[in-house]
């Protein structure tokens, strides 16, 4: 596996992360047994990935216990991010109450996500969304002061806007940004790209498929289980799935002339942007971790890139990524 260093720092991880949120129950239906998701999570290792993604609110708090269990033995091996952010009140009522981020706080969820993760130090830790009553300077101070402590190495955030990123990284440099960003999603290139390679921050895509999308396996007539949250996206409606798939048809007659899967396409185009970025695509199925492990792989050329961004301009994705309620959480 190849290894990438997250902007300047140096924080080095394998080329491909692992997102495990959908390993644990609270996101759809998982298709395992939970001995059977730490199995994967440790394959992971065995194939070269040292790069896990989870957070409190997984679950909540379940699928750092499941990712702390899976990667005790190897330790050392590996870096993990985990995410504070929204407000739980307690673990025995595990519902998110909306956002905060407030530094007491902060350092209050940070224990528990060591306890669970059963680590003394969390390698990367974000802000899971910019919480609009908190400036962002005093969360910046809050992840200063926890790194001082060392309970924290890196500093990051998820979905923030290029102000708050400028804002953060003053008071305790960002490593890390993590944001959606794929074939689908193309919003980040106009501010946040430019800002991160200014700043020497690296960029994390989250749903690097579209959230499975972009594989080809998710159509009009896919049924989402009432847990699993695409079913209420804007973009993952039958009608807007029906419309995208014009995407999804373009990127899979370009698989089939470089060999590859459609999956690993959208994986290694994401690669191929810039030498910063680390995709953490999700998985609970052993041939799919394989299958996107093996995107490092694929070589796109100059010629190939200017192919798809070309093609792919021409499609109008329909949907909006979220329910407004969550869409105005992003890009703050």
């Amino acid at each position: 596996m190849q290894k990438r260093k997250l902007g300047k720092s140096n924080l080095e991880v394998s080329a491909m992360g692992l997102g495990c949120m959908r390993l644990s129950p609270g996101h759809g239906t998982v298709a395992g047994t939970r001995q059977e998701m730490i199995a994967l999570i440790r394959a992971a290792v065995e194939r070269g990935v040292t790069f896990f993604d989870t957070a409190e609110v997984y679950g909540p708090f379940v699928n750092e216990e499941l990712v702390g269990e899976a990667l005790a033995p190897m330790r050392d091996q590996v870096v993990i991010a985990t995410k504070f952010g929204f407000q739980i009140d307690s673990e025995k009522d595990p519902h998110p109450v909306g956002l905060n981020s407030r530094p007491e706080y902060i350092k209050e969820t940070v224990e528990g996500s060591l306890r669970r993760l059963k680590v003394d130090t969390i390698d990367l830790l974000y802000q899971h969304r910019v919480d609009p009553n908190v400036p962002i300077e005093e969360v910046a101070g809050a992840v200063r002061d926890l790194i001082q402590e060392g309970k924290v190495k890196h500093f990051g955030l998820s979905e923030a806007g290029a102000e708050t990123i400028r804002r953060a990284h003053a008071i305790q440099p960002v490593t890390a940004l993590q944001s959606e960003y794929s074939l689908w999603w193309k919003r980040p290139e106009e501010e946040i790209i430019p800002t991160l390679e200014e700043l020497g921050i690296g960029l994390v895509p989250f749903s690097p498929l579209g959230k499975g999308f972009l594989t080809g396996r998710i159509t009009e007539n896919t049924q989402f289980d009432q847990e699993d949250n695409r079913g209420s996206f804007p973009r993952f409606a039958p009608e807007a799935r029906k419309a995208n798939r014009a995407l999804v048809d373009l990127i899979a007659a370009f698989a089939s002339k470089k060999n590859a899967t459609s999956a690993q396409i959208a994986l290694a185009w994401l690669l191929t942007q810039k030498p910063w970025i680390v995709p953490i695509p999700g998985t609970t199925k052993l041939e799919r971790l394989e299958e996107n492990i093996g995107a490092v792989a694929v070589e796109l050329t100059a010629d190939d890139l200017r192919e798809l961004d070309a093609a792919t301009a021409k499609i109008r994705v329909q949907g909006a990524r979220y329910p407004e309620e969550l869409e105005r959480m992003t890009n703050r």
